[in-house]
Order: structure tokens, then sequence, then C-alpha cells
């Protein structure tokens, strides 16, 4: 086992036929019927994913986008597991958009395993079929008396045997078998699936090859800068043009008039230059004017105002309510009322957001780090008047994405800078720009109410969620799903949601909705249990009962006795309840998200200035039976832990209807020096494999938090975490 090549020249996947397969995810297959053979020097196309050489190397397409998350080998390594072929003698390829050939390619929602489990087996298994045959007229025997080898088919009546690569020819003429009929191994009967694998590009990472949006470059490619309002959508008012095209390098400097929609093109000025660094000198002479706008007067003060007169106002609409709340309020031994806040955030990808574009032949072809490479393409398409089919969009490996290149603002501006310019031209955003322009993790307000009997047992729960939206729409990643735990768990349940308006953009970040939530409902049940003098992974345990799934079905519904083992685990291998010195403490929390279970311990020392150091993590997770790659996963949770902390320390404020942060000096990230050792746990339960890129994160805020609280007694409430709110004293 070895790091892979991360790239196959000369091999272009055929799609000569296309059949439609599997349903979940709209997934559509393309495969090479009939017809022409390769040359003899060539790759063969056995369908749009895989291809074998005569020196027997098989190019495998990994057909969603490359974001960090490994999916460009474990994918992959589905297809090579049913393929029968060595890792060894694997080269992955980067697909570009061609939603015909592949379905929808998308990187978001933890989805790639769930979605493609079975389908792309099933890929290759139908290519290892398509062998089978070709070895089978060949010999003049029956496909069934044939097997493989990895790489070689084998006929065992007569020891004949024959490489894949003196067979691809002739399979890429067989009849491709329906999908639904190829039988698949047997999980005992893995060789790639469940090792743990590097990624195929980290040989290339490290070395610094080209393989990042930002990387990219054209002939006679020119390079832009784009200025936007501060307050979002705001209009240009003026621009001093001559000033930016007075800088050395510069070729052309222009007003954009843009739109209103904040994922589309928004209003601004563009410089264009032989090198970004003149194009943003260029940018820094422009002195633009911006028009008046009506969200200028909104403030991150503004909105924590609205949001307690709506609590106090006790409007709101009712999303769900069970029981009779007050009542059971009324009647509760104790009753414990608080309220939480968290901030806006901002995804802080580490590669700012870039895109290259060059319009030529009546054609956009586009090259960006997209997590959405399809809606991308149907914006451009909408931003330049053209048809779809005239935007080519390559997908390049993303540093970074955690939602924000979900949206593709970014290309719009691209491709119409490219067009004015009639050049090839990449446009690279500053950090400030990447700060100031993103799509935030949206801020919110709970106030919750809780009660609890003599024995500790929760009797009822309201919670009044503050959260930003109009009508009945909440802003994107700002509402509350009235299944979201405890509810259906707790038979006197109320959620209510007010909603104001808001003026900045919002959007998913890692586990979205979820890596708040959590926070807030797992810090409210610790609070309740200490309430009631029961130990917070008992109480857990209480909520939870002793049952199984609550709901319709796997997806829509809560398996209690899933989280409820996650639970146990993750106290026994953090030795919970022993004792800790001072200020040391030890803190839980569970959360569903993205179809995993998760339970995380964090231990943290406070020291007597207030600094939180999270010294250790203890993860267990139920992501199904199996595990494509172990290295992988490990890198995912251990990721989302480590992000998850980071985000405790930041928080993205608005003053007059701007972003106030604009790098990482006050947007800070957590250094390596501040890392927690994480330990992880998997139990592989008898349900179909899930994703691992979120459901790691939301359960470590509250686990941190209410370690804090065992430490120092003090309850955090509001994010991000304040040294001079914890200190001693």
């Amino acid at each position: 086992m070895g790091i892979i090549s991360n790239i196959t020249e000369g091999f272009s996947p055929s799609r000569r036929a296309v059949l439609a397969g599997g349903g979940a995810g709209g997934l559509v297959l393309a495969f090479s019927l009939a017809g022409k053979g390769a040359a003899a020097d060539t790759p063969a196309a056995l369908n749009a994913y895989v291809a074998v050489a005569p020196d027997g190397i098989v190019t495998i397409v990994s057909k969603n986008p490359e974001i960090g998350q490994g999916i460009k080998t474990s994918l992959p390594m589905l297809i090579a597991e049913e393929l029968d072929v060595d890792w060894v003698n694997v080269r992955t390829v980067q697909a570009d958009n061609d939603p015909v050939a592949y379905g929808r390619q998308f990187a978001g929602g933890s989805m790639a395993t769930p979605l493609h489990w079975d389908q792309l087996r099933q890929v290759g298994a139908a290519g290892r079929a398509m062998l089978l045959a070709a070895a089978a007229a060949d010999w003049g025997v029956e496909a069934a008396s044939l097997t493989t080898e990895p790489g070689v088919v084998v006929h065992a009546a007569s020891r004949r045997r024959a490489t894949y690569g003196a067979l691809a020819a002739k399979a890429a003429t067989q009849t491709a078998p329906e999908l639904s009929s190829v039988p698949l191994k047997d999980a005992s009967a893995y060789r790639i699936i469940g090792q743990p694998i590097p990624q195929v590009d980290t040989a290339a990472i490290v070395t610094g090859q080209p393989l990042f949006g930002i990387d990219m470059r054209l002939p006679g490619m020119l390079y832009a800068a784009y200025a936007k309002a501060p307050v979002f959508g705001a209009k240009v008012a003026s621009a001093d043009l001559a000033a930016a095209q007075g800088v050395k390098g510069v070729r052309r400097a222009f007003v954009v008039e843009g739109g209103t929609e904040f994922d589309g093109l928004l209003p601004g000025v563009a410089v264009v230059a032989d090198s970004w660094w003149a194009a943003n000198k260029g940018r820094q002479g422009l002195n633009v004017q911006w028009a008046d706008h009506s969200t200028s007067s909104q403030s991150t003060q503004g909105y924590a105002g609205q949001a307690r007169s709506l609590a106090e106002a006790k409007a709101g609409k009712t999303l769900r309510h069970d029981g009779d709340v007050e009542a059971a309020l009324s009647g509760s031994a104790k009753t414990v009322e608080a309220d939480y806040f968290y901030p806006f955030l901002s995804h802080a990808t580490l590669e700012p957001q870039n895109c290259t574009a060059h319009f030529h032949d009546g054609k956009m072809e586009i090259w960006a780090p997209t997590q959405l490479p399809e809606p991308g393409r149907q914006i451009v398409a909408k931003t330049l008047g053209l048809a779809p089919e005239n935007v080519i969009v390559h997908m390049t490996r993303s540093g970074g994405g955690f939602g924000r290149r979900l949206m593709n603002d970014y290309m719009a501006e691209a491709a119409w800078i490219a067009k004015e310019a009639g050049a090839p031209v990449k446009l690279v955003w500053t950090r400030e720009d990447d700060m100031r322009h993103d799509f935030y993790r949206p801020a919110g307000f709970h106030h919750f109410r809780g009660g609890i009997d003599d024995a500790g047992n929760v009797t009822a729960w309201a919670n009044h969620f503050v959260t930003f939206g109009e009508g009945e729409a909440t802003a994107r990643s700002a509402g509350m799903a009235p299944t979201e735990f405890p509810a259906r768990f707790i038979d006197n349940y109320r959620l209510d949601v007010s909603m104001m308006p808001l003026g900045v953009p919002t959007g998913p970040l890692r586990a979205p909705g979820s890596n708040a939530i959590a926070f807030v409902v797992q810090s409210f049940i610790d609070e309740l249990a200490h309430a009631g003098g029961v130990d917070p992974v008992e109480m857990r345990l209480r909520l939870l009962g002793d049952r199984g799934l609550v709901g319709d079905d796997a997806r829509s519904g809560y398996d209690a006795a899933r989280m409820a083992a996650v639970v146990r685990l993750a106290a026994e291998k953090s030795a919970w309840g022993e004792g800790l010195e001072p200020r040391r403490g030890k803190g839980i929390a569970f959360h569903y998200s993205h179809l995993g279970y998760f339970a995380e311990v964090a231990e943290v020392v406070v020291a007597e200035d207030g600094t939180v150091k999270v010294e250790k993590v203890w993860v267990a997770a139920d992501v199904g039976r199996q595990i494509i790659n172990p290295l992988g996963a490990l890198n995912q949770i251990e990721g989302s832990v480590i992000d998850g902390i980071s985000e405790m320390f930041g928080e993205i404020t608005i003053k007059d209807g701007q972003v106030e942060q604009g790098n990482f000096d006050t947007f800070p990230l957590l250094r390596i020096d501040a890392a927690p050792v994480i330990e992880t746990h998997f139990i592989k339960s008898d349900n179909p494999p899930t994703g691992l890129g979120e459901p790691a994160l939301p359960p470590v805020v509250p686990a941190v938090t209410n370690a804090i609280f065992a430490a120092t007694g003090k309850r955090v409430r509001s994010l991000p975490l304040r040294a001079e709110e914890l200190a001693a004293g």
C-alpha cells in the first residue's frame, strides 16, 4: 500500500451511452456499451468511471468535489473493491461537472457515503462482469465458470489466466449488465474497503504541486480583484477608475451593475491586471463611494435588543407543543430558566474564494473550487445570458469548504469579468474579502424553561427560539426542526420561534444548524441534571429511555438505543466519574446529525485567569456497519472536533450593516499547540454506513462548555468563550 498518483493524463471517460441507475441522490451511470475498442496503447473505458490500461493500471474517476473530506479516495475505493483490483494499481482522477454522466455532483451534508455505498460498488461489479464476459468470449466458456483475482481473470478448469489489461479493449465492447443484477461481495471478502489508505492527493499537497483552484494557470491569463460594498448589496455611487488604471500592470477597471441576489453577481468594481498584486493595488486606489442601503443600520447590538423584546413578549409561532407545558412547570419540584446565545461565524476557509474563467468560442469555461458545480453552472449561465450547455465547469480541489462553497457567487463574478475583459481571468479574493463577504453561520437566541420532579426527572421543556427571517421563511441555516431532540422524548415540550429581518447573508457551516443547536440543548440538559442532583450521563440516559427508533423511519426518526450506546461508550472510555483536581473538569454531550450518532466527553483545564485548555476529547460514534477508510474516518472526526473547538473562540459582529472582523487577528483559529488529544471509538451497528464529514462536530462544543462548568462552577451560556468571565474569584 502506498500513496497513489493523483492524476492520469490522457483519459477521458466514454459517455457513448447512458443508463439510469440507482435512485438515491439521482445517481446516473454512463456506460461504454459497444462499438470501438481502445487503441493498443491507451486505456479502455469500461464505463464513465473506470478505464483499464494495457499494463493493468486502472484509472477510476471520482465524481464529487474534493474539499478535504477524502472523497477522492473513498469513492474510488468502493469501485476498486468490487472491480477486484489491487489498490497500488489504481490511479484516481477528478471528474468534471457532467450531470448526464454522473448525476448530482456535490460535497455537502455528509451524503457521499450513504448515496453511493451501493451504487458505486455496483459500478465496480459491473466492470468486473464485463471483463469476465470478454474472457468468456475469448475462451469459449461460460462466464459463470470464471473467477477473478486482483487484476486477473481465471478459468480454474483449464488453468487459463488473463490480466485485465489484456482483456480491457474487448471488455469495453461488451454489453454492460443492469446494475441491480450484479452480485456484490460479502463484507468478509473485502480487501480494500475497511483498510486505512492514505489520501491520494497527499503527496502532491505536501510537495506543492498545483491542485487547488488558486493554483490554476492558463496561457495569456490576467488577474482580477473585485471590490464589493461593505454593506451587503449596496450599489456603486462613484469610483476613481482612472486612479486604478494608472497603476502599472493594470489593464482595465470597470463598474459592474450587478443584482440583488447574495449568491449571484452583486454590484462592485472590477480591476484586471497582469498580476494579482497589480490588480489589488489598482483596487486600493479606486476610492469607491457606495450608495445608501436599507440594511446599513443593522448591528449585533440591535439584534440582541430585538431578541430580548421578542422573548419577553412571548410572541411567535409555535412549531411544536406536546402535553401541557405550563401546568407541568407549575407542578415541578424545581424549575430552571436560562438564556443562551451563539454568534455569527465565518467559514474562514484557508484558501480564499477564487475562480478562473475563459470566454471563448461562445462558451464560458470555468475552473473553480466549488461544492455545487451544477448550480454554479446555472448561475453563470443566468448571469451571462448563456444557455447552460455553453458553460463548462472543471472542478478543482478546494482548500476547505465547510459549506461556504455551496454558494457560487465568486464563479459569477469571475465569469462576468472574464467576458468583459476578453481574456482568461483568475479572480482571487483577499482574506478580508473572504471574511467580510461570507455566508455566515446565523446567530441565535434561546430562552429555555425546564422543570424537574423530586427524583430529578425532566417534567417540562420550553424553548423560545429567536432567529432570523421574514414571513414564514427563516434565513438560510437559521431554522430549528420541530423534531429536534428532546422533542418526542419529553411529554410536555414546546418550541416557539420568533424571527427578525436580516440584511446579512447566511448559509450552512459544517453541520449546519446542529453546530449551534447542540450547544444550547446539551448545555440546558446539563443545567437540569445539576439542578436535579442527577449525574449528567445518567440524565441523558434517562431522557433517551429504554427504546429504539422514535419516529417514522431511520432517516427521519431518532434511534434512542444507538444514541444511548454511544453515550455509555464515551462515558466508559473517558473514565467518567473519576475525581479530578481543582479547575479541571469533564463534560459530556451527544447529538444526532447527518445520520450519525455521536457522544463526546471533553476534559478541560481552566487557568486562574480564565484561559481554557481542552486537553482531551473522547469520541464515541455509530455511523453504521462499515467504515470505508479508517484513516480517512479518523481524519474527519479529529478535524471536526478541532473545528468545533476553534469555533468556540470566534465571532462575527455587525456594525452599521458591515462585518467588523477581517482577518485571523480578529477571528482567530485554533493553533496546533492548543489542539487536544482525540481518542475515537466506533460502534459497528447493523445499519447502512453513513457520512463522517460533519456529525462529530456538534457534540464537542457543549461537551467543552459542560466541562468548564464542572471545573469552575460557571455556566457558559454565551459564545464565544471569554477568559475574563471564567477567571477565578
